[in-house]
């Protein structure tokens, strides 16, 4: 990765959120010479569109003046840097699943799913047309990860996910396969087909919404 992109990236980890003018002043005591807004704009464009920053949010500090917008990081950019949770959450999983029955694991997850669609806050969206409610899934499941894009068939739509969050675990825990299917008929309002999966050697999940789909149950 360019180096300037990757100082941005250590920086947007140690301070959890910046504004382009934090991260200027923070670039400039790394590297020793002046870098412009211009230029910090532009890597963040480039991160954006790889999946590794998220979109500007406006600051709320109640002062006066014009709103500040920060960036951070996104769920597949903190996947970068070194960490042990695949290795916490194997060792979660393995205590689970000796100490519960294999039903009440999937309800534990299918209630993690229902949350996490919950704290998304696409139902509150309402009833709007199934390709705008797929920019706003898509949105979402890139800033968490997922790689995600949509794009028409002949039969209704399809959603694709080229990135696995789980894939340490998901081959050995089919269980989490579940909870990414619980999740997305959340996001939609609608169950879809699963046409693919990465854990199967697949190049993405992939779910097919029909032009006639089963709607979600409440």
């Amino acid at each position: 990765m360019q180096q300037t992109r990757q100082h941005i990236l250590e920086i947007l980890r140690e301070q959890g959120e910046a504004t382009v003018d934090e991260l200027v002043k923070a670039l400039h005591a790394r590297i020793q010479h002046n870098i412009s807004g211009v230029t910090v704009r532009h890597h963040l464009d480039v991160l954006r569109t790889e999946g590794l920053v998220t979109e500007p949010k406006v600051r709320r500090s109640g002062a006066p003046g014009r709103p500040q917008h920060v960036y951070a990081l996104t769920e597949k950019a903190r996947a970068r840097f070194p960490n042990n949770y695949h290795h916490l959450l194997q060792h979660l999983f393995q205590q689970l699943k000796a100490r519960l029955e294999t039903s009440q694991v999937n309800v534990l997850l299918e209630d993690v799913a229902d949350q996490m669609a919950t704290e998304s806050g696409l139902a509150e969206l309402g009833a709007i047309p199934i390709t705008a409610r797929l920019d706003h899934i898509v949105s979402y499941l890139n800033a968490h990860g997922y790689q995600a894009s949509w794009e028409s068939a002949p039969e209704g739509y399809i959603l694709r996910t080229r990135n696995c969050p789980y894939h340490h675990l998901s081959a050995e825990h089919g269980e989490l396969c579940a909870m990414d299917m619980r999740l997305i008929s959340s996001l939609l309002g609608v169950v879809p087909r699963n046409i693919g999966r990465i854990a199967e050697a697949d190049e993405s999940c992939a779910y097919l919404i029909p032009l006639s789909p089963c709607v979600m149950p409440r």
